[in-house]
């Protein structure tokens, strides 16, 4: 059974900076596309990024865009989200997520994504 672990995330001030990881055990993940997706209070669960397995092909929400970068490492199973000038808004419950996807697949549906991960908690703030 496939399982998605995060980590990082925390407390940050504006301006600052995150990285946050997720890291898959069983098959193929490596042919996974690969989401992040947040939730703030009280609010409707928003895409923040994709990857699809062919690694240069992301996709961003348009808030985020050259302040986030999200990225991949085949070898250790592993997908990361860094993220840069943080602002308040972008406070909230991190999730990754994977799916079977295309070669090129980096579907902004988070209904379509068939793993997640626990989520990790990202508070910016002075």
């Amino acid at each position: 059974q496939r399982q998605l672990v995060q980590s990082g995330g925390g407390l940050v001030q504006p301006g600052g900076s995150l990285t946050l990881s997720c890291t898959a055990s069983g098959p193929r993940f490596s042919r996974h596309t690969v989401g992040w997706f947040r939730q703030a209070p009280e609010k409707e669960r928003e895409f923040v990024a994709a990857i699809s397995w062919v690694a240069n092909n992301t996709r961003y929400r348009d808030s985020v865009k050259d302040r986030f970068t999200i990225s991949r490492d085949n070898a250790a199973n592993a997908v990361y989200l860094r993220m840069n000038s943080l602002k308040p808004e972008d406070t909230a419950t991190y999730y990754c997520a994977s799916r079977a996807g295309g070669y090129y697949d980096t579907t902004y549906d988070w209904r379509l994504y068939t793993y997640w991960g626990q989520g990790t908690q990202v508070t910016v703030s002075s």
